[in-house]
């Protein structure tokens, strides 16, 4: 019988998978380890491999959400009953509506859409990243004409920027605006501006920004949050940092310090280094902190194993590696798991103080504000 296949749990907090696109079609011939899809879980867009041999006889669900174990697609050989196979693997419960569930993005993404009917078909079959795809259509890029830097020739965002520097680009169709029409246009009454109605954008959200917001709102409203502040003279720190980048091989930054010095502190207090477990108290022996890391659909928490063991400059590599995967949507599950301790650093910013919401298992998260000069009280002056 055809082989069901149904979306896998990809990470350990992964509820359901969004489709972004088919990198085959159905009739295409399959080989075990070719890439089918790309899906978007709630860390990572990952690319969804075949297991088994044959033909692509069904997509049961070309665009949009799928929870765990969903059926989306089913591999067979040529002219197989694929409804007998699904029929077959639900029970005997009908199968019609995984082929429902194939059209129900189909309205949105046709409104939202102005491109070239051609150009859309032949970036649907481009390996792009979500980012590159969305740069590309607010620009009018056709990714055909793009070759990619990425994993795989895959394009990624610095490929869609090269390419708009140097490369022919679609000129938008200017929309006119109803309301400067009327104010250029001479009126003898008022103009009221509540007849023009609502002027908003609905974004619809990603599958991150879905887990960001429901964890962190279970972890706001399920564990007690209390804050405690200190203000700490840097002077030496900073006098450290620039000894130390007279002699080091990369340039240090006060992110590296944090952390190091993080990793020192839950040596000596292993009780914070511990994660909430329910019905018990887990105290890590090991040193994991994840580095929150902002990206343009929310935020990304990498993970520097070890990093009481690690120098300053391998700390600093790490975080660099682990940033750059995360701005691309290419960290692996592995790389944002086992953390036992975050640091959300808003410094580089100019932020001064901010609160940060614990970073499910973590007993604590610490927020990191910049280094400013002010007037302070020493010895009584």
């Amino acid at each position: 019988m055809a082989e069901v296949i149904r979306m896998p749990r990809m990470s350990d907090t992964m509820e359901e998978g969004n489709i972004i696109g088919w990198l085959k079609k159905e009739g295409d011939k399959i080989e075990p380890g070719q890439t089918l899809a790309e899906v978007e879980t709630d860390k990572a867009t990952m690319e969804l491999d075949a297991y088994v041999e044959g033909v692509l006889l069904h997509i049961a669900v070309k665009e949009g959400s799928v929870p765990i174990d969903g059926v989306i697609a089913v591999i067979g050989k040529p002219g197989e009953d694929w409804q007998a196979a699904i029929t077959g693997a639900a029970g005997g419960s009908v199968a019609a509506a995984p082929a429902a569930a194939a059209t129900t993005a189909a309205p949105a993404v046709a409104e939202a859409v102005a491109a070239p009917a051609a150009a859309a078909s032949e970036d649907q079959h481009v390996k792009a990243s979500p980012l590159a795809k969305s740069i590309a259509k607010e620009s009018g890029v056709n990714l055909s004409q793009i070759q990619g830097s990425g994993d795989h020739g895959r394009i990624v965002r610095r490929d869609i920027e090269a390419f708009l520097q140097t490369g022919p680009v679609a000129t938008p169709v200017a929309t006119p605006n109803p309301v400067a029409t009327k104010m250029e246009t001479p009126v003898s009454a008022p103009l009221n501006m509540a007849s023009e109605g609502a002027n908003f954008e609905d974004v619809p959200l990603s599958q991150m920004r879905k887990v960001i917001a429901r964890r962190l709102g279970e972890s706001m409203f399920t564990a007690p949050h209390f804050y405690l502040t200190v203000e700490m003279d840097m002077s030496k720190a900073m006098q450290l940092r620039t000894q130390l980048n007279e002699i080091a091989p990369v340039k240090l930054s006060f992110n590296d310090l944090v952390i190091k010095a993080v990793a020192a502190a839950l040596r000596s207090h292993p009780n914070i280094n511990s994660s909430w477990l329910g019905d018990k108290i887990r105290i890590n022996h090991d040193i994991n902190i994840g580095v929150a890391v902002a990206v343009e659909d929310g935020l990304l928490v990498p993970v520097v194993r070890h990093a009481d063991r690690k120098s300053l400059s391998q700390v600093n590599q790490e975080v660099k590696i682990l940033a750059g995967k995360a701005k691309e949507r290419k960290l692996q599950p592995d790389e944002m798991s086992g953390n036992t301790f975050t640091i959300s650093n808003l410094g580089m910013f100019g932020i001064e103080e901010f609160t940060a919401i614990i970073n499910p298992p973590d007993a604590c998260i610490m927020a990191v504000g910049g280094i400013i000069e002010k007037p302070v009280v020493k010895n009584g002056e």
